[in-house]
């Protein structure tokens, strides 16, 4: 019988009961291996320093000594293989593109159901991205409404490959994007392909993080930044 490997996890938190707490539900599945844990910043550099390399970090936001932003920063330039998921208790838009933006793959609130907590570390160590519903439908409702429309000119995108972006972020199958979109699945495969040429990036997971951090740049949200 073949042992399937364990997701390896850190948590950094600067609540402990919240934090044990976290660690002995996420174990309780069994697929699931915590690696260390820290009640801020500083103690994951330290940690990860000491060659103790985890798959995925759970990050709150709101640490001493090495907040959110500068943890997932920090962690995003010297490894970059180490997925991010934040865990806050902040839901307003500005907070999430922040922390997506400094290098987070994605994003929870601590008032999340237990299951969508595995599934978003899961989604994350298999797809590279998790994406919340409400984040994906702002940023839909940004394009369609003209909001969005700056930020990707260079390179220059047209309304179409904007739109083929955005869609990206709510989990829809390529399938399902065509038909929102009035095309054909094969015009869809031509966006993917032209996209992660002219984008530079790799597969459906780069072209998603290129969208939550470009596409999200509009006027108001940078201004609460």
């Amino acid at each position: 019988m073949i042992k399937l490997r364990k997701i390896q996890f850190a948590i950094a938190d600067d609540h402990a009961m919240l934090r044990k707490g976290l660690i002995r539900l996420l174990l309780m599945y069994g697929t699931f291996e915590c690696v260390f844990e820290a009640s801020n910043g500083e103690e994951i550099q330290k940690a990860i320093k000491n060659h103790i390399i985890p798959d995925i970090v759970i990050l709150d936001i709101g640490m001493s000594r090495g907040n959110g932003f500068e943890t997932a920063a920090w962690l995003h330039k010297h490894y970059p293989q180490v997925k991010i998921l934040a865990l806050s208790m902040y839901q307003d838009e500005s907070t999430i593109l922040k922390m997506i933006k400094a290098g987070a793959n994605g994003y929870l609130t601590k008032n999340s159901e237990p299951e969508e907590l595995k599934h978003a570390i899961e989604t994350i160590y298999e797809k590279g991205v998790y994406i919340p519903e409400h984040l994906s439908a702002k940023l839909l409702s940004g394009i369609q409404n003209g909001v969005l429309n700056s930020p990707l000119d260079t390179p220059v995108l047209n309304i179409k490959e904007k739109q083929f972006l955005l869609l990206l972020c709510q989990e829809l199958t390529y399938q399902k994007i065509a038909e929102k979109m009035f095309v054909s699945p094969r015009t869809i495969d031509d966006y993917r392909k032209r996209l992660t040429r002219k984008l530079n990036v790799k597969g459906r997971a780069g072209l998603i993080m290129y969208a939550i951090k470009h596409l999200t740049q509009y006027e108001d949200t940078i201004n609460q930044l």
